[in-house]
This record gives structure tokens, C-alpha cells and sequence, in this order.
């Protein structure tokens, strides 16, 4: 059986951007050897239970929408973009499901947002409303290399970046995470304004990976984005089913 890897749609109503957002990680994932299985964002709950049960792996892609702040005790600001709730509920399907056995997740942009926070983390809602404006962190999505992240030692993040201090990535983004979720370590930083930039989860046991930047955009001219993309296939290649362990987290 091939390698499959669940990617839920990125929203639940933007349909242009689901059409230009999704392809370039359909084409990471199959170009790193896996096959990306779509989640119907409005499909029911039990048969993405279903669905999971055949993965091997899940991916949470970026999203035009913003995690509702409720979730982590704050209230909205203006700069925050609406919620989207069918994706906000199909993220802590996949992330529950994940956690319980161990399935490898590789989280990006939203998709590390929406990790941060079912993990109890907190988010910046809006970058520049907090005065982080030493970088532009959404200089636009045709942009490759936007500004440089400095990358923690001994991470994963620095093996797969042969042991650079710093790699310039691509960027997209207004909120980041502000308080790291449970067992979450910081691995990446935007050295100019300390925003979070990538974590990981301090598990030996389970590889799970969020970063801020897209490398599905950059997978053919990035030797980064190719490591990220095969240390996760990787990861999910050796993932075998085991027993349900308690989940760190409640969603």
C-alpha cells in the first residue's frame, strides 16, 4: 500500500484560494515519494475517522483564515481575520487522531498555528499591530526568500539545514505563535524581531514539526523545503500502528 498523508483543505469556503493554495503541497508530498489524501472540510466526523484510519500521516496546510482567539482567552482585534470553524474542527480531528498514535505531523503557517494552540500555546493576532515591524513577514507569496531565520541547535530544523545558523526561507503570515504549546520547543526564530518561526515537539517518540514559512512553494529551488518534506515522508514511511496512548492534550 503507498505511503498516504491526510491534508485537509485549506478553508472551508474560499474555493480560489484552495484552488491556488493546494497544489504545490499535493506536489511536495507526491514528489517526496507519499500520496496526499484530501479532507473534505465538510465532510462528516465519523467518516474523516474513516478516512484516518488509512493515513499514515497529516499534513496542516496554511489557510487565508485565522484561529478564533477565543480558543487561546482573548478576545478579537480588528486586524484578526474571521474564523473558520470547519476547518478549526477538522485540524483538532487530524491532530487528536495524530497524537493518539503517534502519526508524524508536519504543520505549516496555519497549520502550526492551529498545532500551537490545541497544544494550549497562544498566538500574536496581528504581527504589526504589536509593533513587529522589523520584518516583512508578508512580502508576498511569489517572494522566495523573504528574510532569514535563526535556527536553535541540536534541533531537527538544524540537521536538516546541515547545521546552519541561519537559512533564508519565504513568508506569508500576520499572526505567529506567542506562548509555545505544551512540549512544544522553539527551534526557529526571525532574528530581527524574536517571532516565533518553527517548533517541535520534545518527543523521541513522535515527530512532529511546525513551521511558519512555505515549502511547498520553494520545494524545487530549496534544499530545506526538499529535507523538510523527506524527513516527514520518512518519518511517516517508518510510523507503524500501535495501541492508543493518552493524548497530551485535550482538543
Amino acid at each position: 500500500m503507498s505511503l498516504r498523508i491526510a491534508i485537509p483543505e485549506p478553508t472551508a469556503t474560499d474555493t480560489a484560494y484552495n484552488a491556488r493554495a493546494l497544489p504545490p503541497y499535493l506536489a511536495a508530498l507526491q514528489s517526496a515519494g507519499a500520496t496526499p489524501i484530501i479532507v473534505p472540510l465538510h465532510e462528516r466526523q465519523d467518516r474523516i475517522a474513516r478516512l484516518l484510519s488509512t493515513v499514515q500521516g497529516v499534513l496542516l496546510p496554511g489557510s487565508g483564515f485565522d484561529i478564533d482567539p477565543q480558543k487561546f482567552s482573548e478576545q478579537i482585534i480588528p486586524a484578526c481575520n474571521a474564523a473558520d470553524p470547519a476547518r478549526e474542527a477538522a485540524d483538532e480531528l487530524l491532530l487528536q487522531d495524530a497524537f493518539n498514535l503517534y502519526k508524524p505531523i508536519l504543520a505549516i503557517c496555519y497549520g502550526v498555528q492551529s498545532l500551537n494552540v490545541w497544544l494550549n500555546g497562544s498566538l500574536i493576532q496581528d504581527l504589526a499591530t504589536e509593533g513587529k515591524t522589523a520584518v516583512d513577514h508578508r512580502p508576498g507569496r511569489h517572494i522566495a526568500e523573504a528574510h532569514p531565520i535563526r535556527i536553535a541547535p541540536d534541533s531537527l530544523l538544524s540537521k536538516l539545514a546541515h547545521g546552519a545558523a541561519e537559512e533564508m526561507v519565504n513568508s506569508s503570515h500576520h499572526q505567529a505563535p506567542r506562548i509555545a504549546g505544551d512540549k512544544l520547543r522553539v527551534t526557529a526564530v526571525s532574528p530581527a524581531d524574536e517571532v516565533i518561526e518553527a517548533v517541535e515537539l520534545d518527543s523521541s517518540a513522535h515527530w512532529v514539526t511546525g513551521i511558519q514559512w512555505h515549502p511547498e512553494r520553494t520545494y524545487t529551488t530549496s534544499a530545506l523545503s526538499r529535507a523538510i518534506f523527506a524527513a516527514f515522508v520518512h518519518a511517516a514511511e517508518k510510523w507503524k500502528p500501535r495501541e492508543i496512548h493518552d493524548s497530551v492534550a485535550t482538543a
